[in-house]
């Protein structure tokens, strides 16, 4: 009589003849919950916030010394001013010290003209307090201004609430470790191409251009693509300039 201690599927010799073994059971196996994917986190999305530095521009930040002090009767600045629309809570004043410069990308005006278009609301939120940012964010008609934040995911959640909207239809494009805690509590993270390699990781999607050279307009190009209204938003802008 052979050992007791056979392996599954193999044969078992019995006083001349051979008996086939009952076959092992495979392992149940569970399957993992479907993850969705960007383009179908994209098509929820009612409003993209964007970090600044690094992300609408390059990242570079240039600061230039202020000409003495206020002039009687100047004009206040865009800071210094009420809010002219939501969101503009968050600036604070510029120091007299100096004057900060930064530079955007037209591609990414066209992009946020594009944006409200296909009725997608836009906003930034950014731990720097700059007036060259409140003036580009006045002219590209944004919705939500919030300057001078370290919390950003308190400051998305000010903004869901305020609009309305559920974390799903929300998008966050970031660069740095900052954004993650916003870009982890959205429907769709957004890391530009520039971004730190664990902001990269946690992202659902990364924009092809750089910051500061286009990644907003790829961000707001993806998510419009993804919905369908792309093309109707580019003729739309067309004819407005026609």
């Amino acid at each position: 009589m052979g050992g007791a201690g056979h392996s599954c599927g193999a044969s078992l010799r019995w006083t001349g003849e051979t008996v086939p073994t009952r076959a092992c059971p495979r392992p149940a196996r569970i399957s993992a919950m479907p993850k969705s994917s960007a383009a179908a986190r994209a098509r929820k999305i009612k409003l993209i916030l964007f970090d600044v530095d690094g992300v609408l521009t390059d990242g570079k930040i240039w600061i230039f010394p202020a000409r003495g002090g206020s002039q009687s009767g100047a004009q206040p600045s865009v800071l210094e001013r009420p809010a002219q629309h939501a969101g503009q809570g968050g600036c604070g004043p510029l120091t007299a010290s100096g004057i900060e410069a930064k530079g955007f990308h037209a591609h990414d005006g066209t992009a946020f003209s594009l944006a409200r278009l296909a009725g997608i609301k836009t906003g930034i939120v950014t731990k720097r307090v700059s007036e060259t940012v409140a003036l580009r964010a006045r002219d590209l008609k944004m919705d939500h201004v919030y300057q001078g934040i370290q919390d950003k995911a308190s400051a998305l959640a000010q903004i869901l609430e305020k609009d309305g909207i559920a974390a799903a239809e929300a998008a966050f494009v970031g660069d740095d470790v900052i954004d993650l805690p916003a870009m982890r509590k959205c429907g769709l993270a957004i890391a530009v191409k520039n971004a730190r390699p664990e902001v990269k990781a946690e992202a659902h999607w990364a924009t092809s251009h750089a910051g500061g050279e286009g990644a907003a307009r790829d961000a707001i190009e993806y998510i419009l693509k993804a919905q369908g209204k792309w093309k109707q938003a580019v003729e739309e802008y067309i004819s407005e300039r026609s």
